[in-house]
């Protein structure tokens, strides 16, 4: 039988055949009457638009700083400090203003990393001034495209079915753009130097557009169901419909799975039982996804392809990163080997690898341990130390024989030793930490291996003041840096020329967890040129404790003010200056707080590593 033409417009039989004026509401209860297919379209063209709009300027923010970082890094590697003073004046006033009202700022005041509280349930962060704007602009678009609809339809039940078919085509496309936020191996992490961080702020936000776009939908299209039995005059078909129409049950399994979502992915829930959460989140996103799939394709809906690519693009990340965990990690004949040792409330966790990796400054890592959890969860930790060495040659002896001579050959693989703390918490940190203590010598091997590294994105050669702050086992973040530092100034390979490293710790019993490697860097040529260390016990144990032990390394009892170091420090500065911080959300906020007072009077850049959960 030959079918009827439909129209782009509304999804209807030409007007010759049909007047929308004259349709019973049940005609637009299915299919894709009174969908405006066309205006749907332009919706989600402009909407990529404006998201590739975002990037590009964002790209293009970033090649510009490139620029200026790659010129004073090449100007100032001979340059001595009263040369470098031309780099530490801004050179405009728009720039500075911007990463003090816009860029830097919090939200309200300073909170930004530090949780919000309720009681004892955790509450979250909040986000940034800059990305609270980003992000009610694009919730603001989407209410505005759901609510371009044709006002001046003879059929009242019409402006429904639009609504209904706008609302559900803009959930199809949010899903891709939250699916690629979700994923660790984001191709726009290192392409725009936004962190993951940032961007699982973005996939949240659009989760919950993407939710209410569903009710949406769905709300609409009861409403028009309820209309049209109404004028039917029967009692309520809706049950009936969903129970015996496969693809609004499907739909409708895909919208409690967002519902779900939406209240278990709150941020109280999540720090209660992460590890919980994190599987059931995935579990309902699975469903979500797979109900919203079956219920495009059966109802042959014009973006049913979105969904498609989006769980291709799930499956494509996923695939790479277990594809590269065991590449990295395993072995025809041996694995990555994992040592723990216990420290004071901390673990000193060494992973031996299988391959060599490379690293960068600034790294992070993802601890697996498959026989301390239940599931395949992992847990993001600074690198706090790596070595590449080469692999060492057996036997001095000269050989006698054509075997012994190929075991006396040197190998061209190194081996790769990552190392790191990790903090005594609850759920797997406390399994580590207590089984480690266990043992006769407060250290054991675990199966264990790790994912990554990731991070490491900025480079801080350029400048020739760097600020290091750390809080607690935030040190690890700061460890790499110094060393890289160091090492780039001895080799004259940086602009660097003051080095100033402020950790902030509760008791002097943190002091072990890095004393191999600070008494490494201690040692390292021209260290005392270059590099100040400011330690900080908040509840030092006795007041004879805290001892300096030179004018470069200095200890001193109560809290850290990062305000007046900021400001000593800022007056002496040599070029242009850095600031990093590493440590808890109140402390990084005092941070960012002060650099945010000396941005218009000088160059200062702002860095933080954080991970919100």
């Amino acid at each position: 039988m030959a079918s009827t033409p439909v129209s782009k417009a509304h999804g209807l039989p030409p007007a010759s055949n049909y007047s929308i004026c004259s349709m019973e509401a049940g005609n637009f209860t299915h299919g894709l009457m009174g969908v405006n297919l066309q205006m749907d379209s332009a919706t989600s063209t402009t909407l990529w638009i404006t998201i590739l709009a975002v990037c590009l300027i964002v790209v293009s923010a970033r090649l510009i700083q490139g620029v200026v970082s790659l010129l004073r890094h090449i100007f100032n590697l001979d340059a001595d400090h009263v040369q470098q003073a031309y780099w530490a004046r801004n050179g405009n006033t728009s720039w500075p203003w911007l990463k003090k009202r816009l860029i830097y700022a919090p939200l309200i005041k300073k909170r930004h990393n530090r949780n919000s509280q309720w009681g004892r349930l955790n509450m979250g962060t909040l986000p940034s001034r800059l990305h609270t704007i980003l992000l009610i602009l694009y919730i603001l678009s989407n209410i505005v495209y759901c609510c371009f609809l044709n006002y001046n339809t003879c059929n009242k039940v019409a402006i429904l079915a639009e609504l209904r078919g706008r609302t559900g085509h803009l959930a199809f496309v949010n899903m891709m753009p939250l699916m690629v936020f979700a994923g660790r191996n984001n191709v726009l992490i290192p392409l725009l130097r936004v962190s993951f961080d940032t961007f699982n702020i973005f996939h949240r936000w659009i989760s919950r557009l993407v939710v209410i776009e569903a009710i949406a939908h769905t709300i609409a299209w009861m409403a028009v169901k309820n209309i049209a039995d109404l004028h039917a005059k029967q009692q309520s078909t809706m049950v009936r419909a969903f129970k015996d129409n496969s693809f609004l049950s499907w739909g409708l399994a895909s919208l409690f799975a967002m519902i779900i979502i939406l209240f278990q992915a709150s941020s109280a829930i999540r720090h209660l039982a992460y590890e919980t959460f994190l599987h059931l989140h995935q579990i309902l996103a699975f469903i979500a996804f797979l109900g919203a799939a079956i219920h495009g394709h059966q109802g042959r809906l014009p973006l049913t392809n979105y969904v498609y690519v989006t769980v291709g693009l799930w499956f494509l990340e996923r695939g790479m990163r277990w594809s590269m965990i065991a590449y990295r990690n395993f072995g025809f004949r041996s694995s990555t080997r994992v040592t723990v040792e216990a420290l004071p409330e901390a673990c000193r966790v060494t992973y031996q690898l299988k391959r060599p990796w490379q690293m960068r400054p600034g790294c992070h890592v993802y601890a697996h341990f498959p026989t301390l959890t239940w599931s395949l969860s992992s847990h993001p930790f600074s690198i706090a130390w790596y070595d590449n060495r080469p692999d060492t040659i057996e036997s001095e002896k000269l050989p006698t024989t054509t075997a012994d001579l190929a075991n006396t050959l040197p190998s061209r693989n190194n081996t790769t030793t990552i190392t790191l703390i990790m903090s005594k918490k609850s759920g797997m940190t406390a399994k580590l930490h207590a089984r480690a203590l266990a043992a006769p010598s407060n250290m054991i091997s675990i199966p264990g291996y790790i994912e990554g590294p990731y991070g490491g994105l900025e480079s801080l050669h350029s400048y020739g003041t760097v600020l290091l702050f750390a809080g607690g086992v935030g040190i690890t973040h700061q460890l790499s840096h110094v060393r890289d530092l160091l090492a780039s100034y001895t080799a004259c390979t940086s602009a660097v020329r003051k080095i100033v490293l402020i950790w902030s710790v509760r008791t002097q019993d943190a002091f072990d967890w890095v004393h191999p490697w600070m008494s490494e860097i201690l040692q390292m040529p021209n260290r005392r040129e270059v590099l100040k260390v400011l330690l900080f016990v908040t509840k030092p144990r006795h007041a004879g404790d805290v001892v300096s032990r030179s004018a470069q390394v200095q200890m001193f009892g109560g809290r850290c003010k990062p305000g007046r170091i900021v400001e000593e420090e800022f007056e002496k500065r040599k070029g242009a200056m850095a600031v990093t911080v590493c440590g808890p959300g109140a402390f990084a906020d005092e941070v960012r707080g002060a650099v945010r007072e000396r941005v218009e009077e000088g160059v200062v850049d702002f860095q933080e590593e954080s991970f919100s959960w």
